[in-house]
């Protein structure tokens, strides 16, 4: 993560000019004014000097720094979410349970979401950005590896959605949650909820595809990645996944009958084809196309097609490797 770089310093008027009836009051406004220009100098120095300490990786002075930096003032949104980050970056795995490398953490999570309160709401892009990646660093820190607590976590992805109800990625921290605790149902409904959210977006599928490949239910699994190839008409990679995915059934689950098999491979077939038509160089295509007909030859009755099937996929093996030495050589030139 790079450090955010530039300051946010202010232009500020000179003192008002006041009558010489006021001059009492005048000095206490010079005081206040005055005051607070230098919290405000103060805090614009020790961010400047924490985000230099920041880039350099040395995050115990950094830290330091965006703690001057906030107290001068503590409006000074952005610092909240560096402060939290360099205080989650010097805490280590390895030293887990020990209390001082523990209490880096905590102080991490206080400055995630203060930054997170305070940005969230800002009219600034730019300042919404680091309020969203604050509340996104806020969620890693309850993982399992870490603090541990998905109960915390949950309300801030919540509130994450609530910010941005078009964004997927919401919806995936949400459900990755409920899966973790085993609230499957949830998880699902979270990630279908994504789907609604965002329809053309090819990683709402894979995320489905996924959860259902860690449920054990290849025909929702299949469904989702048949979708994702809808979604995207002249992406191979889209048919060139849906192919895997019922070579590996095929081949791997040994509960399938021989019918099943056999659609499964022909299916297979049919979209590693349509990946092949959209890119004819297509090497990875090639060899899985390989393996299915491998797969195929191996339900084959009839001797002669067997061998049909083999030779072919002989060829197509031998074809994916020319390519893969056809664009080493042109890499290396």
């Amino acid at each position: 993560m790079n450090g955010h770089k530039g300051g946010f310093m202010r232009t500020w008027s000179g003192a008002p000019r006041i009558a010489a009836l006021a001059l009492g009051a005048l000095a206490t406004v010079i005081v206040t004014v005055g005051c607070g220009k230098l919290s405000e100098l103060q805090a614009q120095k020790a961010f400047k000097d924490a985000n230099a300490a920041y880039q350099q990786q040395d995050y115990k002075k950094a830290a330091g720094l965006y703690e001057e930096a906030v107290e001068a003032n503590p409006d000074l949104a952005p610092a909240y979410f560096f402060l939290g980050n360099s205080y989650d970056n010097q805490w280590k795995p390895s030293k887990k349970g020990d209390p001082a490398n523990d209490a880096l953490l905590t102080k991490a999570v206080a400055a995630y979401q203060k930054g997170a309160e305070k940005l969230a709401a800002s009219d600034k892009p730019e300042d919404r950005k680091i309020g969203k990646l604050a509340l996104q660093y806020l969620v890693q820190a309850y993982n399992a590896d870490r603090l541990n607590d998905p109960a915390k976590a949950e309300p801030v992805v919540q509130r994450m959605i609530q910010l941005d109800p078009s964004d997927p990625d919401n919806y995936f921290a949400l459900a990755k949650i409920y899966e973790d605790v085993g609230v499957y149902d949830e998880a699902e409904k979270v990630l279908l909820m994504a789907k609604t959210a965002k329809p053309s977006d090819p990683s709402v599928y894979m995320q489905l595809a996924g959860y259902y490949d860690r449920q054990g239910n290849f025909e929702k699994k299949i469904q989702a990645a048949e979708e994702r190839a809808q979604h995207e008409p002249n992406n191979p990679e889209a048919y060139y996944t849906v192919a895997t995915f019922y070579w590996d059934e095929a081949y791997r689950d040994p509960r399938l009958k021989e019918s099943d098999k056999r659609a499964y491979v022909d299916k297979g077939i049919q979209a590693i084809d349509h990946a092949l038509m959209i890119k004819a160089d297509y090497a990875e295509a090639l060899v899985y196309k390989n393996l299915l007909l491998r797969l195929e030859a191996n339900l084959e009755k009839d001797p002669a097609k067997q061998q049909q099937l083999l030779k072919q996929a002989d060829q197509l093996r031998d074809k994916a490797q020319e390519i893969r030495k056809a664009k080493a050589a042109g890499a290396s030139n």
